[in-house]
């Protein structure tokens, strides 16, 4: 087999090949080592609120010990539904201390999106936020639930200020507030339970945009595999002791999850929590604050911290790194984020089912790619055509990945799993991949997003990184809509920059200096906002029924 063009590149950047062995069998093990190592640093800052690595150790074990006290056993499903708050480190350690695996649940759920996932993951446990217990309220009787523990935006027994209230449907049996678990547990005895790499440490759940929302199982060696391999891309951010992190990215995403959290709390970072990164100015308070060395998001937060007046106002010189994901970061959003911070923004592609990270821009690189990097070390990815072929060099196809960090399959579905990879074990992501000459991976697109004009491939990334560039042009995003011509047409969305008188003509003239004309969009539409998932992904599928 031909040598694969990103090892080489490997070579001229000093990077393994291969992530060595692990010192841990579990994350479990490899965090309670860092909460001791750290024990008197700050690891958790939220609304004034601080936890240190020993408060989480102490808090983690005493809820641990109150979950086995009722009946919570190694492989138990717990679901976590909550934002960032100080909590959810807690909730975390102490489910993972106790053996189980935590299921991921967005607290912004509807009640039918939250009745399949607890019913699909078997979950007999679940701590909630206050919140969203009124959406718990309309579905628990239809549930297997047997407990409940909510919580407030603080950790104590007594309700913190502006709390919202428990909903009445919940109150009752079985319900019961962190801080009263916490109590009891302190006086509870606690019993370590032995677990391994293949053992589970959640169901994320996915797919919940092409069709019925499925868990990816996923393993306490997939997590330690994808720190492994982030921190050999990235050791210069990985300073034991050192790193200040603002995590804005929801903790039950995946990214956030095992980046944020995961990777920088094994060493004993400072993780400044915020719960809604859409209040712009309170965001940007938390980072004048902070002074961040890492700082990680999505193309739309970047975006609007670009446009707030106040990020200027921050204290830059302690930036190492800024990581963008879960879409394509857009050009002109990494060129205005780096004149005010300094840094550009590093992007990476993954998905749930890759723990997330598959591929990064490793610190060697020094710019702006406009691709989402190079494969992760002990990772093989290829590129398939829809007869399962390897296409030739240069030419896109559909991106299959190989690795430790690859999930174990999809929760109680075999059928899934017989279509989701391929017959050698390569995860099939339904993303559309081109890799450079040096290995370089750039996701032209979903499959389901692209755009079939009179018989031409028109892959939306490629029309918003242009129109993003337009003068006037806040934000867009490109769907395809019927014409009688051509089959398909390609559809604008547009919001305007405050104040910009920006009109179809300017936005198409814009787009011809740098697309072919069957790409040039035939509608242009301005609307106040784009819809986006709660992570920030502009969700094309709304702008389509639209």
């Amino acid at each position: 087999m031909q040598e694969r063009p990103w090892l080489k590149t490997y070579r001229e950047f000093g990077i393994p090949p291969e992530v060595g062995p692990e010192a841990h069998t579990t994350v479990t093990a490899m965090l309670e080592a860092a909460m001791v190592r750290h024990a008197d640093r700050p690891a958790f800052r939220f609304a004034g609120q601080t936890l240190r690595y020993a408060d989480v150790d102490r808090l983690s074990r005493d809820f641990a010990a109150w979950l086995q006290s009722q009946g919570v056993r190694a492989g138990d499903r717990v679901a976590v539904m909550l934002p960032n708050v100080l909590a959810f480190p807690v909730a975390m350690l102490g489910i993972l201390r106790a053996g189980a695996v935590q299921v991921n649940v967005n607290p912004l759920y509807t009640p039918r999106e939250l009745e399949h996932q607890l019913l699909d993951a078997g979950v007999e446990t679940l701590v909630v936020f206050n919140g969203s217990t009124a959406t718990l309220g309309q579905v628990l009787g239809r549930t297997g639930l047997r407990r409940v523990i909510t919580v407030g935006f603080g950790l104590a027994s007594a309700a913190s200020p502006g709390d919202p209230p428990v909903h009445a449907s919940v109150v009752g049996e079985g319900t019961i507030a962190l801080g009263d678990a916490l109590a009891r547990g302190a006086s509870l005895p606690f019993t370590p339970v032995p677990l391994g790499r293949d053992d589970l440490i959640f169901l994320q759940y996915t797919g919940g945009t092409t069709g019925v929302s499925k868990g990816a199982a996923l393993t306490h060696g997939n997590l330690l595999a994808n720190r492994a391999q982030f921190a050999l891309f990235m050791p210069d951010a990985m300073r034991e002791g050192e790193e200040v992190v603002v995590t804005a990215i929801p903790l039950y995403h995946i990214f956030a999850l095992m980046v944020n959290f995961i990777t920088y709390a094994s060493i004993g970072a400072e993780n400044w929590l915020v719960p809604n990164p859409r209040d712009m100015d309170a965001f940007v308070g938390v980072l004048q604050q902070a002074r961040p060395t890492v700082i990680t998001g999505v193309n739309t937060l970047y975006a609007g911290l670009v446009q707030h007046p106040g990020l200027r106002n921050v204290d830059w010189s302690r930036l190492r790194l800024s990581v963008g994901g879960g879409a394509a970061i857009v050009p002109t959003v990494s060129s205005r984020w780096q004149q005010v911070t300094g840094r550009f923004i590093r992007e990476g592609y993954g998905l749930s089912e890759t723990s997330p990270v598959a591929s990064f821009n490793p610190a060697a690189v020094a710019g702006f790619t406009g691709t989402t990097g190079l494969p992760m070390p002990s990772t093989d990815i290829r590129l398939l055509d829809d007869a399962g072929c390897d296409v030739a060099e240069g030419e896109a196809g559909e991106v299959c990945i190989r690795g430790p960090q690859v999930m174990r399959g999809y929760w109680g579905r075999p059928e899934a799993d017989v279509s989701a990879f391929t017959g050698d074990g390569y995860f099939r992501t339904g993303d559309v991949g081109v890799f450079d000459a040096r290995g370089f991976l750039k996701i032209v697109d979903r499959k389901k997003d692209m755009i079939v004009v009179s018989g031409f491939n028109v892959y939306p990334n490629e029309v918003e990184a242009v129109a993003s560039a337009c003068p006037g042009v806040s934000e867009c995003a490109c769907v395809g809509v019927p014409d009688e011509k051509s089959g398909e047409a390609v559809c604008l969305v547009v919001v305007r920059l405050p104040a910009a008188s920006l009109t179809e003509a300017q936005v198409v003239a814009h787009c011809r200096s740098g697309l072919a004309g069957y790409k040039l969009p035939k509608v242009v539409r301005f609307v106040d906002a784009l819809p986006k998932s709660t992570v920030g992904k502009v969700l094309r599928r709304e702008l389509r029924v639209a």
